[in-house]
């Protein structure tokens, strides 16, 4: 069940501060610059384991929309359903790779669509999948995307594509916390070397549930030149990052805008930091899509709508 729902941002920001989630860590109110790419890549990960000045001027949409019918995709033609490894599904692969920005390795994990090896001139779309606090590079995993893309794939609903799970390990404010330059600087351009993806905005797309949700966001905003959707599924927001939102919208260009899918369950405790987010996109005149549903923050919300995740960031490709 899809509402829409609506809050005045002055309600919206006093449920900011009240709302207690893990995600919303205390920290400075301001970004470090995006740390560009390092000239030359770090150690390979090893064998696989398996202020707003202006307000831009946009013309008005809805706060939702419906999403796009999607006419189904013709299979690649050399390879036939018959084909075993098209009927054997994707695979997911295990990778730990060491920085300089921290102690620990950074784990994440890699889905290849079916018959990505026997097909070596093939390159793909990639999503960036983040998990939520407390949890690990598997959540999504857990959840079933990889199942899910190869349903998608296989009935013609999707094109092929990648899938990178990364993980975060701290859980404090961005500002004290390594990982997002770690997947920007370190782990992306590794899997843009070692897999064959297509590395250009168009075809790629970051999201993530709860905290992940939060990094989505915050990552996908500060750097737009590197994604053509964001994905917010049951979605906080970092402490810091409200008053400067608006500011960092402002800077993208009108027409290098990404596709917002915002989505939260009615009986979420998060639900006012969601709607804050939705509300300030529509008084911009930024489209979106925004998703009220039947659900709490559970795993049981996010598994029952991944396939409207991935149907909605695949529809991009």
């Amino acid at each position: 069940m899809e509402k829409t729902f609506s809050l005045t941002v002055a309600s919206i920001i006093a449920g900011l501060l009240l709302a207690g989630c893990q995600a919303a860590e205390p920290g400075p109110a301001h970004y470090p610059a995006p740390v560009a790419p390092p000239t030359s890549l770090p150690a390979t990960a090893g064998p696989p384991v398996e202020t707003p000045t202006r307000i831009p001027t946009r013309t008005p949409l809805p706060t939702a929309t419906t999403p796009p019918s999607l006419a189904p995709v013709t299979a690649p033609t050399d390879v036939p359903t018959a084909d075993l490894c098209w009927q054997a599904g994707g695979r997911v692969t295990r990778h730990s790779l060491s920085t300089d920005l921290s102690p620990d390795p950074w784990d994440f994990r890699v889905y290849t669509p079916p018959c990505y090896d026997r097909h070596p001139e093939r390159t793909y779309p990639l999503l960036i999948l983040i998990h939520g606090a407390n949890d690990t590079d598997s959540q999504w995993d857990d959840l079933g995307a990889d199942e899910t893309a190869d349903e998608l794939i296989a009935s013609g609903l999707a094109p092929p594509f990648l899938i990178l799970m990364p993980r975060d390990r701290l859980f404090v404010a961005p500002i004290r916390d390594p990982f997002g330059e770690a997947l920007m600087s370190r782990i992306l351009p590794w899997v843009d070397l070692h897999y064959r993806t297509i590395a250009d905005r168009e075809h790629r797309a970051i999201g993530g549930l709860s905290r992940g949700a939060s990094w989505a966001v915050h990552l996908g905003l500060n750097h737009w030149q590197e994604f053509s959707a964001i994905g917010a599924h049951s979605l906080p927001l970092f402490l810091s990052d409200p008053p400067l939102i608006p500011g960092w919208l402002d800077l993208i260009p009108p027409e290098m805008l990404p596709r917002f899918y915002i989505d939260i369950g009615e009986d979420d405790h998060l639900l006012n930091q969601a709607a804050w987010f939705g509300d300030l996109l529509a008084e911009l005149n930024i489209p979106h899509q925004w998703h009220l549903n039947t659900g709490r923050h559970e795993p049981a919300y996010w598994e029952r709508h991944t396939w409207d995740y991935l149907v909605w960031y695949s529809s991009g490709w």
